[in-house]
């Protein structure tokens, strides 16, 4: 009953954000009080879940069609526009949640939902020249300067090797990769604990989302059904953006 309070609060942190965010290595997503510092982004995914479920499930219309669909998804719209202004990823988590997927009978709307999302991310890719710089870097980091930080990374994973070099015992993380402890934390087990420990991570990950799969089915209500399902989209789409860096 306080999704919309939830919703709301994270829109105003999100603005906040552009106001008086605080920029750390040419992004500013961070909101700063005394000493603390956080994310809005974060609590905007959560908000997005709760807010989702709340019209889904007050929804008197019959759950069906595309402009049902669209119409659910209408509001989360300008959280998508805020948080994609400063942090593209967390835009696409909050958009592919896959709230209305589980609560929806068929497949063919989510055709045009899925064109329309297409759109929506190629524009925020255009109107920020780094954004696009970063996929061609991505796909091809010796041509650059700027891609130091993924060709360590891959250093760091080949080095890995099958069993990895140990606990602790990484090389490239004492500043040859840049943001060892988020962004590039994979590279870093794929150093230290090799081809097996990646897979085995991969494993759990795959584990997790299938138990939260499980339990949205098994649900007694069509809330918690979506809340569980909510949550597994949004880790499931994290995971392989994180990995995929």
């Amino acid at each position: 009953k306080f999704a919309p309070l939830f919703y709301l609060a994270s829109m105003g942190l999100s603005l906040a954000v552009l106001l008086f965010g605080q920029e750390y290595n040419g992004s500013k997503r961070w909101l700063s009080i005394g000493p603390f510092s956080f994310q809005p982004s974060e609590f905007a995914k959560a908000a997005g879940i709760l807010f989702l479920t709340f019209l889904i499930t007050n929804s008197q219309k019959k759950k069906d069609g595309i402009f049902w669909m669209a119409g659910i998804m209408l509001p989360l719209l300008p959280i998508v526009g805020l948080v994609g202004t400063n942090n593209l990823r967390t835009a696409i988590i909050i958009l592919g949640v896959i709230l209305v997927f589980i609560s929806h009978p068929r497949y063919l709307p989510f055709i045009g939902i899925g064109v329309a999302g297409t759109v929506f991310i190629a524009i925020f890719l255009g109107t920020a020249s780094y954004r696009l710089e970063r996929l061609k870097i991505w796909r091809n980091p010796e041509a650059y300067e700027k891609g130091f930080q993924t060709i360590q990374g891959l250093y760091a994973i080949g080095s890995g090797g099958i069993f990895g070099s140990g606990l602790g015992s990484s090389v490239q993380k004492l500043g040859f990769v840049p943001e060892a402890q988020n962004d590039m934390i994979f590279s870093i087990i794929c150093e230290e604990t090799g081809l097996c420990g990646a897979v085995l991570l991969i494993m759990l990950f795959a584990l997790l989302i299938w138990r939260l799969m499980v339990i949205a089915t098994h649900a007694g209500d069509l809330e918690g059904a979506l809340i569980s399902g909510g949550i597994m989209g949004h880790i499931a789409i994290q995971v392989i953006l994180n990995i995929a860096v």
